[in-house]
């Protein structure tokens, strides 16, 4: 079985109730949700939360919870891996082992379905362990700086001082929407890196914005009406092509 398990806790502190604020007027959960739904692949979408008014709204929204996390397993010290081996362990209790899991935040509004699906397909390739979606950094971070509590500043890899910025090796970072894993690593059962190969699906910075401050909040939405317009436009210009052809063989 495959499951996606979105984790969702109560206790958002710098964006309280972060997890179903409304973004663009719907829960910021349900475009989790959603595009988990949308992929196709999962047998189950599971929402771990500790919230019954999140429990409530992602059940609105057509996700599964199942259970409602542990307080242990909720506070601001636990780790991601800790709910998802909460989650497989609660689908092995109830005669539903799982073999892959997909963990999707809450957070990501402006995850795409088909780059799950992306996520999925890589994972299946031979000898893979993990696979993360990331993004690239917009400079090169091997020109950053540090600035002392003076405000000067001096470079943290003064080596590249004189290096151009095109000979430099792109860098990355998660990207914060999803990753995939098997049983075995969801379950803490081994901690060998060299067990399998660790790959990426890399999603253009244009679709990826860490929401912890109310300015990403607003930049984010800004973004995803610029996105959605977008694929309005593009669809009607594709309407307006099929049916201009279709009267020209009339």
């Amino acid at each position: 079985m495959r499951i996606a398990v979105i984790p969702a806790r109560g206790g958002s502190k710098r964006i309280p109730r972060k997890n179903i604020k409304l973004f663009c007027g719907k829960p910021m959960l349900a475009y989790s949700i959603a595009a988990a739904r949308d992929c196709g692949l999962f047998d189950k979408v599971i929402v771990s939360t500790d919230d019954d008014e999140i429990a409530a709204i992602a059940k609105n929204c057509g996700a599964d919870v199942p259970f409602i996390r542990p307080a242990e397993l909720a506070d601001d010290y636990c780790v991601i891996a800790d709910v998802i081996k909460h989650a497989v362990e609660w689908c092995d209790t109830a005669l539903l082992p799982v073999e892959s899991v997909c963990c999707i935040y809450a957070t990501a509004p402006l995850i795409a379905a088909n780059d799950i699906v992306r996520g999925y397909n890589v994972f299946n390739q031979p000898g893979t362990r993990w696979v993360l979606a990331v993004t690239s950094f917009p400079f090169p971070i091997q020109r950053a700086l540090r600035v002392n509590t003076d405000d000067c500043f001096e470079m943290i890899s003064p080596e590249n001082q004189l290096v151009r910025s095109q000979d430099l090796e792109d860098s990355y970072h998660d990207a914060g929407q999803f990753f995939w894993q098997g049983r075995a690593m969801a379950l803490q059962q081994h901690r060998d890196e060299n067990s399998g190969k660790n790959r990426v699906v890399v999603i253009p910075r244009f679709r990826v914005q860490d929401i912890d401050t109310e300015e990403d909040w607003l930049n984010t939405e800004l973004m995803y009406q610029v996105l959605e317009q977008r694929a309005l436009a593009t669809a009607e210009a594709h309407s307006f092509l099929i049916n201009r052809e279709a009267s020209q063989g009339e």
